[in-house]
């Protein structure tokens, strides 16, 4: 358990400076987070077989997927959560996406700027609330 508080340590962020952490870097955290849960969600479905694990996590994680949670989302979200997606979707990317929509590609921005932000700000509980929701619209979404 010592290696994974070290991983998850995250105590040397400021709690004061949260909300001037770049969008984009909040959303580079929120990537490998969402990435991780919906890893270990399906490894949970019983399935082995790493190709098929990759196929079922792209259902969730590609840009198309995120921008349809993140849309879906908005109406349960608070002010302050719509606003990190705001700022996120905001973010002019680098380079344009090779596989997404440059719109779906910067509404997932935001999403993972949410999730990113939710863990850096100890809201926990609300975060997992929501990669709750996540599973739940894409399981709706593909039945």
């Amino acid at each position: 358990m010592e290696i994974l508080s070290k991983i998850l340590d995250y105590s040397h962020i400021s709690k004061d400076n949260i909300r001037e952490i770049s969008p984009i870097v909040l959303a580079y955290v929120g990537d490998a987070l969402f990435e991780l849960f919906v890893r270990i969600h399906l490894i949970g479905t019983g399935e082995m077989k790493t190709s098929r694990l990759h196929k079922k996590s792209i259902v969730y994680v590609k840009a198309q997927a995120q921008a349809e949670i993140v849309k879906q989302l908005s109406d349960c979200l608070t002010e302050e959560e719509n606003d990190i997606i705001r700022r996120g979707r905001n973010i002019k990317p680098a380079s344009p996406p090779k596989n997404a929509d440059i719109m779906d590609y910067r509404y997932a921005t935001g999403f993972e700027a949410l999730i990113g932000y939710l863990y850096v700000s100890d809201k926990h509980e609300r975060l997992m609330e929501i990669l709750d929701k996540c599973l739940d619209i894409k399981g709706a979404n593909n039945n």
